[in-house]
């Protein structure tokens, strides 16, 4: 099943695991979850209020504004 999901966070958080410093994935594009493996940075340019997806390319789109009811978190 397809989903569409907002994020807002463009960065990783950092966390201790086993007393070892890892990056946990907040961007949803990661290829490697749920650590970052670096893919955020295709999200740095997004423009705030716009509604993008990915392919499994990591090219963007601009979703449609038909979207009104999607919730951020």
């Amino acid at each position: 099943m397809a989903r569409l999901v907002k994020r807002t966070a463009h960065d990783p958080a950092a966390v201790m695991i086993d007393g070892k410093e890892q990056w946990l994935c907040r961007c949803g594009l990661s290829q490697n979850q749920p650590f970052c493996d670096g893919s955020h940075k295709l999200t740095l340019d997004e423009e705030p209020g716009r509604l993008y997806w990915y392919d499994e390319d990591g090219e963007r789109h601009e979703a449609s504004s038909g979207f009104a009811d999607i919730r951020t978190y």
